[in-house]
């Protein structure tokens, strides 16, 4: 049975102010839910309609009515699970990083850390501008891959301004990057949906690199930011 205490904090959660103010986020899905639960993620409550056998005391049977009060889709799901925020990890400067600069949609950024999770990319940079990762739609997208990335939100130009390894930034106008040497450490700037990388961090990069268009026409503005970090990463990977 759910109380209207509950259903006004996990309805709250929807909004970024409130995940932050209580330090919970939300869950949905027996799938990801699994996932997080097997992370060294931290479970505050678990609102499911079958038992999961694993929730131990922080479960709560529930009815599939109940369970549509408080879910984010459209079509819920089976549980909603709310997990402590876990707490900020310092940035390691090894290896590959990623940034983001301003990228909005969640949808993007989950399959972003997804992506970092395939190939290996343990530190996710993002702008503070950047969509938050505890977005219910955020989670949901990144099928379980959160647990997996370290996600930090920083102010994007000091850390360039004291990084002191190659930065690549994804232009347009780039050096294509089927020719072009790339390093094996350094930091993979990607930009915003509509505008790209902001002029600010544009003056901080150190190489422009661009995906080349293969189509006769030649008539495709630009791709997708997921599908161009997916090329730049399985480049850089593959150097």
């Amino acid at each position: 049975m759910l109380s209207k205490s509950q259903i006004k904090l996990i309805t709250s959660l929807k909004q970024k102010k409130y995940r932050q103010q209580h330090g919970f986020f939300v869950v949905e899905g027996i799938k990801t839910i699994h996932e997080l639960l097997d992370s060294h993620l931290e479970l505050h409550q678990l609102f499911t309609t079958e038992s999961f056998g694993n929730g131990g005391t922080h479960e709560v049977l529930i009815s599939a009515a109940e369970l549509k009060k408080i879910s984010f889709l459209t079509t819920p799901n089976k549980a909603l699970a709310l997990f402590k925020m876990p707490d900020l990890k310092q940035v390691v400067s090894e290896g590959l990083i990623l940034a983001l600069d301003d990228v909005r949609d969640p949808g993007n950024l989950g399959t972003i850390i997804r992506l970092c999770d395939w190939f290996g990319i343990k530190d996710l940079v993002c702008s503070k501008q950047t969509v938050d990762c505890y977005n219910p739609k955020v989670v949901q997208a990144t099928m379980g891959s959160i647990t997996r990335v370290n996600i930090s939100y920083l102010d994007m130009e000091a850390f360039l301004n004291d990084y002191n390894k190659p930065i690549l930034g994804a232009f347009m106008d780039g050096d294509n990057v089927y020719k072009t040497a790339l390093p094996k450490e350094g930091v993979l700037v990607m930009g915003n949906e509509a505008n790209g990388v902001s002029e600010a961090v544009e003056n901080l990069i150190t190489s422009k690199i661009s995906i080349p268009r293969f189509g006769d026409l030649q008539v495709t503005e630009s791709l997708n930011v997921a599908t161009a970090t997916a090329i730049l990463l399985s480049e850089l990977k593959r150097e």
